[in-house]
Formats: C-alpha cells, sequence, structure tokens
C-alpha cells in the first residue's frame, strides 16, 4: 500500500469514528425507552452510561453502555484489521482518537456531549487481540474505586488516565499505541476541565482504613 492510500484510508476512519461517537446513545434511548432526557435529570447533565442507568433505568443503562462500547470497538477493530502492518501505524492515532472527540464534541448535539470514558473502553478493547491497553485502564480505575478510593469521580478519572498513560509508557511500548492513547486521555481530561459540575474537594480514602 502507497503512502497516497494510507491516509485517506485511515481519514476515512477516523471520520467515520467521529460521527460514530457523535450519536449520543444515553441521550436516543433515554427519549426511546423512558420518553425522557436522562441529563435534565442528572446534576452534571451529562449524556453518558452513568446517567444512562442512573435515570433511565437498567435496560437503558445496559443497551447505553453496549452501544457506547461498540462505537469506540469498530472504527478502531475495522481499521486495525484492513489495514496491514506496518501501514496502520501511522493512522492509528487518530482513529483511536475519533470516537471519543465525536462522544466530547458531538457535530449531532452542537457539540455539547459526555466525559467520553466508556467509549474510550470500546477504542482500546478495538486493539484486540493487543488487550494490555484496555486491562491497564481497567486494572487502574478499578484500583482508584476500590483499594485507594479517590473521591469524588472528577478526580478519580483525571487521575486514572494519567496514570494509565503512565503504565503503558511502561508495559505497551508501542509509540502510535501510546500517541492514541495519549489523545483520548487529552480530550477526556479537556472536557472534565471544561464542565461546569461542582468539583469538591479530593478526597483519598485507602480500603484497609475502613
Amino acid at each position: 500500500m502507497s503512502g497516497d492510500e494510507k491516509m485517506p484510508k485511515a481519514l476515512f476512519f477516523t471520520i467515520i469514528g467521529y460521527l460514530c461517537g457523535s450519536i449520543l446513545f444515553a441521550k436516543w434511548f433515554g427519549y426511546l425507552l423512558c420518553n425522557t432526557d436522562i441529563t435534565e435529570n442528572s446534576r452534571d447533565r451529562n449524556p453518558g452510561t452513568a446517567n444512562a442507568f442512573l435515570f433511565g433505568g437498567f435496560r437503558c443503562g445496559i443497551i447505553t453502555l453496549f452501544c457506547e462500547l461498540i462505537k469506540g470497538f469498530l472504527p478502531v477493530f475495522l481499521y486495525r484489521n484492513t489495514t496491514p502492518l506496518p501501514d496502520s501505524y501511522a493512522g492509528l492515532p487518530l482513529v483511536m482518537a475519533a470516537p471519543v472527540a465525536g462522544h466530547v464534541f458531538p457535530v449531532f448535539h452542537h457539540f455539547r456531549g459526555g466525559k467520553g470514558i466508556a467509549v474510550s473502553f470500546g477504542c482500546l478493547i478495538g486493539l484486540f487481540p493487543d488487550a494490555r491497553p484496555a486491562l491497564i485502564l481497567a486494572f487502574v480505575f478499578i484500583f482508584f474505586s476500590t483499594v485507594v478510593v479517590v473521591s469524588p469521580h472528577y478526580y478519580r478519572t483525571f487521575l486514572t488516565y494519567a496514570v494509565s498513560a503512565a503504565l503503558m509508557l511502561r508495559y505497551v511500548q508501542d509509540f502510535w499505541l501510546i500517541s492514541g492513547f495519549g489523545l483520548i486521555s487529552a480530550l477526556i481530561m479537556i472536557k472534565l476541565l471544561m464542565s461546569t459540575e461542582e468539583k469538591g474537594k479530593c478526597r483519598i480514602r485507602l480500603l484497609w482504613k475502613h
């Protein structure tokens, strides 16, 4: 594959990923299943999976979660599996970040979107069979939620993506993949910083000091 062919293919999947990311399933399924806008009842007005569960119920939440994962998974997985290595390397960071960019700044919703956490997991799962990035992010999230408990969620998310990026530098050591996760983390952190929700004070509680 020539260089001229590689970049349009990466651009194609980047655009598809962004458009898929711009579909806010929490809002859609909130209307379809509950006849309500779940963001109206939530404190942070975030059209994401957590509020789909909280204000739409289990069925709305689980369907939203599945679709959020899929919209991150498909563009990355299809790009990786239709573009032979090493041709897929250079375009990978943009393709990885595109669904998260769409979710955070969705063109279909006046660029007011969610935090991008669930879709970021979908993007990392799309790297299959390389499971390390998704496992690292999941491990760090669980660690800061159950062992060294960081609250509120704003600070936990910020710390999770920062620490996950550092661990990937140590254990993944793939420049293009780490660059992709770096873009994802930057988008999520920018969204957090732009959020108008009350941040509160950062609290850290150790599991063994209950």
